[in-house]
């Protein structure tokens, strides 16, 4: 299936690891031009090397999307290098302190809003003008399970992201006369590094295998997700390329899950 995709310029958050990566890594396979940003140098031109190995342009810029100003520069110098901004990916984000009622203060809350709902509005703001203008845009914004089945352990995160589901939904019904589709992604219990990573330090505290943790926590902690593993980076990238092509051009404010079925609602 050809997605059209090779004179589009795609903005992506979060874009050196995990979900943020995976996700400009399926853009730019379909010959898709990618800005990625994330705060650690480091990593993020070394994402920016590898997604290059796919024949396309790529931006790196180092952004703290906390500051109004970094996202302003990042809008500003994607712009400046590609003239345009045909699809924004909004996957930065933090799952914050675990906990509920009592567990977190007003300010850990607020904390974990600024990065997971009130930065994706802000830089929303600064790029709808532009699809605007070509009467065309694709937005995308990478949520979670949590915010349509929260859970009180993760009361903050859960919180966020519901919130995130509502205003992507409000904007697709603002945004539509201008050609502009606005829908969410919600993974749940994705192999990202994060996770990963979390996983393999359970195993050592436990001394048995990552394999037995995995299991552990699909049986204790998301028993409802019915194809009894975790899911992909790759299987979630594959959606974000489909939601931002022409093939998905009379869908719009829809919320995907890729969860295994995990969320118990219809």
């Amino acid at each position: 299936m050809d997605f059209a995709l090779d004179d589009r310029v795609a903005l992506v958050t979060g874009g050196s690891k995990g979900i943020g990566y995976g996700c400009a890594e399926a853009l730019a396979e379909e010959g898709c031009a990618v800005s990625i940003c994330a705060r650690h140098e480091e990593e993020l031109d070394a994402a920016a090397e590898e997604l290059r190995q796919h024949d396309v342009e790529v931006l790196p810029v180092v952004a703290d999307l906390t500051d109004d100003e970094d996202i302003g520069r990042l809008v500003d110098e994607t712009i400046e290098t590609f003239g345009h901004i045909d699809i924004l990916v909004n996957n930065a984000g933090t799952v914050g302190a675990p906990g509920g009622l009592d567990d977190n203060t007003t300010q850990e809350w607020r904390e974990l809003f600024e990065l997971n709902l009130f930065a994706v509005v802000t830089l929303t703001r600064m790029v709808v003008p532009y699809m605007r203008e070509e009467k065309w845009g694709r937005i995308i914004n990478i949520s979670s399970e949590n915010g349509e089945q929260p859970y009180p352990d993760m009361m903050a995160y859960s919180a966020s992201k519901g919130a995130l589901n509502n205003f992507g939904k409000a904007l697709s019904k603002e945004v539509a006369d201008d050609g502009i589709l606005v829908n969410t992604v919600s993974p749940a219990f994705i192999e990202t590094p994060l996770v990963n990573d979390m996983m393999t330090q359970m195993a050592d505290e436990q001394g048995v295998s990552v394999d037995t943790v995995v299991r552990q926590f699909l049986e204790e902690e998301r028993p409802h997700i019915e194809l009894g593993r975790p899911g992909t980076i790759e299987e979630v990238g594959r959606l974000v390329v489909f939601l931002a092509s022409e093939h998905a051009s009379f869908v719009t404010g829809s919320n995907y899950r890729v969860d295994g079925g995990s969320v118990a609602a219809l």
